[in-house]
């Protein structure tokens, strides 16, 4: 059993206490912490993994349990594919939610994550207490399938900021201009973001300390040019930034903080 269900008190056999249910925040954030340790340990040993991961129904020790999520899990089997194997019948009484966050490591440890989750309604209300102590804003949006895909706009969004920081930085030093002037007059008008008053500093300095990389982003922009696709719609400026953050990755840029793409903006304009 994991430390974090210790914590939680699944398996216990004594009453469960109302303090055991109701842990304090900094409880439920250092089973965070230990959780993803063990999950990091599990990747990176092929052999766990072999013992861990039941190729039946895709699903891990962690998801054996009444509600499994997808934050930072393997991909689920299709429907088509849990029929085909002898797990089915418990593998498709399984409920789903879906909780993609806004925000890194860094934020989720303060317990600050902005949280969107979709599914049955039951097992949300049921592990809602556990949401709260993780994020500070939470949004139910309905059936399965929603909360991804408001995710994918969200990452569209920070797509396209950090390469129009990029572009704006790049221009004025080509310009012989102090970009953090720029930064100090954007910031001063509601165009402002949280990456123009934060990580846009640390562009200008070359500091891309990872809290989600750029290979990461490049595969969720890859998923917004698929589903554009399946629904028949055009977008042109985020199949513009796939080819962009390829190239990135082909530069060995993959393993920098997203907004490293100013590095591949610096390095075709030869500087």
């Amino acid at each position: 059993m994991s430390n974090y269900k210790k914590m939680m008190g699944y398996g216990d056999k004594k009453k469960v206490t109302k303090k055991q249910t109701k842990p304090k925040k900094n409880q439920i954030l250092e089973g965070i912490k230990t959780e993803l340790k063990e999950w990091d340990s599990i990747k990176s040993s092929p052999k766990r993994w072999s013992k861990t991961f039941d190729g039946n129904t895709g699903l891990t020790e962690y998801e054996q349990g009444k509600v499994y999520t997808d934050k930072d899990r393997p991909p689920f089997k299709t429907e088509a594919q849990i029929q085909e194997g002898p797990s089915y019948e418990y593998a498709k009484h399984i409920k789903k939610i879906e909780i993609p966050v806004m925000g890194g490591p860094n934020v989720a440890i303060t317990g600050k994550l902005v949280m969107m989750a979709s599914g049955p309604k039951d097992s949300f209300e049921h592990y809602k207490i556990i949401f709260e102590k993780i994020a500070n804003k939470i949004f139910f949006l309905g059936e399965q399938g929603i909360a991804n895909s408001i995710k994918l706009a969200m990452n569209l969004q920070i797509t396209m900021l950090a390469l129009s920081l990029s572009e704006g930085i790049t221009l004025l030093k080509k310009s012989n201009v102090d970009p953090k002037i720029f930064l100090e007059v954007l910031n001063s008008t509601y165009f402002k973001t949280g990456m123009s008053e934060n990580k846009a500093f640390k562009m200008i300095e070359g500091n891309y300390d990872a809290t989600f990389t750029l290979s990461n982003l490049k595969k969720d922009i890859t998923t917004m040019t698929s589903t554009a696709k399946s629904l028949g719609i055009d977008l042109p400026m985020i199949r513009k930034a796939e080819e962009i953050y390829e190239n990135a990755i082909n530069e060995g840029l993959g393993d920098y903080d997203y907004t490293g793409i100013i590095e591949y903006i610096k390095k075709i304009n030869n500087f």
